[in-house]
């Protein structure tokens, strides 16, 4: 973000508006002659929308980024727009017809390696290349809560910032994203991942509130209480933490007691993937309830899935499904959407309990 902010937003629209154009020529190539290049079209294939990945250098132009195996072939990373929804979308290496994960891998280094993992576990460095060749690392270089900050960095250590460019010159954020706090998310093909990449939705300034409430919103213009509810009927509160400068994906737990605060995650149940609970240390689930003025409860369940996000949603008597925000004190919102990292059905375990996609506040 460094980058963009040395931009007026009235250059930064003319900027995308410009370039867009010659987004489709290609990309900057290297000397040696003999080294493959694929390059894959921004363009609407089989119902996908697929994004470009570039850096952003201060003065205001593009710099290609690719995955480079050990060979010295050069690959396209894309963003995947499967749905209509462009919140959080897969970052991929596009290799021989196939797409390859993009994830940072687990380190102890002051910066974090980004690179592609192919199926048989072969490391493919990512890269971004200058007007004049030179090859630039392309690395997460801090935290920010949930997300990571993935940047180029020249030799001179300065840091570009790497965006998601859509076909029409639309913008999102590449950021390394983590959704359990072990250092560890999980492993592919023998490679221990730290975080995964992703594209997602560039946000304004950050609310200065350390907690969100979480409310639905009625289609008349009033809120329902979102509670965690336990076995007992025990009513909790539920919210949103943002516990750094952004909100771009935002912790939600059920607060029990003055000092636990508990996941809330769409559950594997009965062979059902709609369930939206809070689990405990122990195991113990925790209903999630919308509550009327009269106190009447609304089931909160998981419904539509488009592309990584499941709509999360209130549900009445009557089967009418009513949204459900994280709102900061300030008046900010962001949508509480269910989020899958993974293909899979089964997300992970989590103390016993079999998780489908975990819950987060993303921005609208």
């Amino acid at each position: 973000m460094s980058s963009l902010n040395k931009l007026g937003s009235v250059r930064l629209w003319l900027l995308a508006t410009f370039c867009i154009g010659f987004l489709s020529l290609g990309f900057t190539k290297l000397n040696d002659s003999s080294m493959i290049t694929e390059s894959v079209r921004s363009d609407d294939v089989g119902g996908e929308l697929i994004w470009h990945v570039k850096a952003i250098h201060p003065e205001g132009y593009f710099l290609d980024v690719k995955a480079i195996d050990s060979n010295g072939n050069q690959y396209d990373l894309k963003a995947i727009q499967n749905a209509d929804q462009t919140t959080l979308m897969d970052i991929k290496i596009i290799m021989q017809g196939k797409r390859i994960p993009v994830k940072i891998l687990q380190s102890d280094g002051r910066f974090m390696p980004v690179k592609g993992i192919t199926k048989n576990g072969e490391i493919l460095d990512i890269k971004a290349i200058n007007l004049k060749g030179e090859i630039l690392d392309v690395k997460g270089v801090g935290h920010s809560g949930n997300i990571i900050h993935i940047k180029a960095i020249t030799k001179n250590k300065e840091f570009y910032g790497i965006k998601a460019i859509s076909p029409t010159g639309k913008l999102n954020d590449v950021k390394g994203v983590k959704v359990i706090k072990d250092p560890i998310e999980s492993s592919i093909n023998g490679v221990l991942i730290h975080a995964h990449v992703k594209a997602i939705s560039q946000t304004g300034c950050s609310s200065d509130s350390f907690i969100w409430h979480i409310k639905a919103i009625h289609p008349e213009g009033h809120t329902l209480d979102v509670k965690a509810i336990d076995g007992e009927g025990n009513i909790f509160d539920v919210k949103a933490i943002q516990n750094s400068n952004q909100r771009s994906m935002l912790d939600i737990k059920a607060f029990i007691g003055d000092a636990l605060q508990l996941p809330v995650k769409v559950i594997i149940s009965d062979n059902t993937k709609s369930a939206v609970r809070a689990i405990g240390d122990d195991g113990t689930l925790y209903v999630i309830k919308a509550m009327d003025k009269n106190e009447n409860l609304l089931d909160v369940k998981a419904t539509s899935r488009a592309g990584n996000l499941i709509s999360i949603k209130a549900v009445d008597k009557n089967g009418k499904e009513i949204g459900i925000k994280a709102i900061s004190p300030e008046g900010e919102l962001n949508d509480v959407k269910g989020v899958k990292m993974i293909n899979e059905d089964l997300e992970m375990e989590l103390n016993g309990v079999k998780i489908y996609a975990h819950i987060k506040a993303l921005p609208q």
